[in-house]
């Protein structure tokens, strides 16, 4: 018998874009990029860590800035909504050194993300994933556990876990993903999310 468990994406679903906001409080644009832009990730990660290096940019800089975020309104009802009826788990592209401060505030879900090399001071020198393409394994890894996968994201790099669901819906996502990925249901706020999370569980129990 299988069981039914939600994967959801972080940034954009429940959080504010953490790099976004790094944007802003800089002034440097090109830090606004994310995956909604560029869908190769390693591409993406090491164009920031060359921006942090040549701005002088620490990891204390980017903390001070998280320290300043929130949850989305409506993200904590959203998640204890979810929990209420099936195991989640949050699989993200950012760094536990960012989102750890942050997920007290979402009452500790569980969450599955990468990791980053950090000097003495402070500076960023590097990244490790987890795993390559970890969102999608973890949902495989699911899938052999006999679980059925109910999975929500807003980027590219959320389309390989939608596609190794059983059922994958968009959330809040900008046109060119919506565009190159046609087969994903669009929901626009959290009670479009939720019934499209009923909608799939009936098709699936």
């Amino acid at each position: 018998m299988s069981v039914l468990i939600a994967t959801l994406d972080l940034e954009g679903v429940f959080l504010p874009e953490i790099w976004i906001n790094v944007a802003e409080k800089t002034g440097i644009k090109e830090l606004r990029l994310t995956t909604r832009d560029i869908s190769d990730y390693d591409v993406l990660m090491k164009k920031r860590l060359g921006i942090l290096e040549q701005n002088g940019i620490t990891i204390h800089d980017i903390q001070n800035v998280i320290a300043t975020l929130k949850p989305l309104p409506g993200a904590n009802d959203m998640l204890d909504w979810l929990k209420a009826r099936f195991p989640v788990i949050i699989l993200s592209d950012t760094f536990y050194d960012f989102a750890q401060p942050l997920m007290r505030q979402l009452d500790f879900p569980t969450l599955f993300c990468h990791s980053l090399e950090i000097d003495k001071d402070g500076r960023i020198t590097d990244y490790k994933l987890r795993m390559p393409d970890q969102k999608r394994s973890s949902v495989l890894a699911l899938k052999d556990l006999r679980f059925k996968v109910i999975a929500a994201g807003d980027s590219y790099n959320d389309t390989t876990m939608l596609m190794a669901a059983d059922a994958g819906i968009l959330f809040k996502p900008p046109a060119n993903v919506i565009k190159d990925f046609p087969q994903f249901p669009v929901t626009n706020d959290y009670d479009e999310l939720k019934a499209a999370f009923e909608n799939a569980a009936r098709q699936l129990s």
